[in-house]
């Protein structure tokens, strides 16, 4: 009898922790209202709008605008998550002493940035089926290559968490807040996300090497053409090793 109430003290394992983690970050990112306003409402207005503007305005598209729009909508949503959501988060985190409290728990470094990354592909992954379901109703019908759409969204998430990280571990909150709004909104604007880098005329030359530009035009050569663009994949891929070097080097906890 003594054996059974013995205490067995100890941490649970790794990847409980890291679940758990996911579950608590993607709750507390889902009840917040601006994280919803910059998850789903932001790129649902940019859809709407976008296909309706094209409407009026002949932009040369020689797909339908319907066609073209869903895959950088889609772009932008992962832009919105895996970057501006969780930089001003984890600004914010950083602030308040909640990360320094998460350091004295048995969850280490690696679990907590695993937490996050799995909270980000849960909203991530509602922020697809919604705008999916979205742009199916508005007419798109997409012929899509699966596996280039998947990397795409991966390797993107991982350039823009890295970078966000980053953000958040340099400056102070309000300054992070300030700054991540500021970068959503001029790449949103001229990062080529959207738009293909082709519409930016000789500017998406340079747009198209920016993370955003990258991530929209993978997108929309799997979700348009049913192809893998490994150029792009590659571009994304230089970012989040870039950005993941930078986080590595300056991130602080408090």
């Amino acid at each position: 009898m003594t054996g059974t109430y013995a205490p067995n003290p100890g941490a649970a394992p790794f990847a409980r922790q890291v679940v758990a983690q996911a579950r608590m970050e993607s709750r507390l990112m889902l009840r917040n209202g601006e994280q919803l306003l910059l998850a789903v409402v932001i790129p649902v207005i940019v859809l709407i709008g976008g296909v309706a503007g094209s409407k009026a305005l002949d932009l040369g598209f020689s797909h339908p605008a319907i066609d073209v729009f869903t895959p950088g909508v889609l772009a932008l949503a992962v832009m919105s998550t895996a970057f501006t959501s969780l930089a001003i988060a984890t600004g914010f985190e950083r602030r308040y002493g909640v990360i320094k409290f998460l350091g004295s728990s048995p969850l280490p470094r690696s679990g907590l940035l695993a937490g996050k990354v799995g909270a980000l592909l849960v909203v991530e992954l509602l922020q697809v089926v919604v705008l999916t379901l979205v742009a199916l109703a508005m007419g798109w019908d997409p012929d899509p290559g699966l596996m280039g759409a998947a990397l795409a969204l991966v390797l993107g998430t991982a350039a823009f968490a890295s970078l966000g990280l980053f953000i958040a571990g340099v400056l102070r909150a309000e300054a992070t807040l300030a700054a991540a709004n500021l970068v959503y909104l001029l790449l949103m604007a001229g990062g080529a996300v959207v738009l293909p880098s082709s519409a930016y005329g000789a500017a998406g030359d340079v747009v198209r090497w920016l993370p955003s530009g990258a991530l929209g035009d993978a997108m929309r050569a799997a979700l348009i053409d049913g192809r893998t663009s490994g150029t792009d994949l590659l571009v994304l891929l230089g970012w989040a090793v870039g950005g993941t070097v930078l986080t590595a080097r300056t991130f602080t906890w408090e």
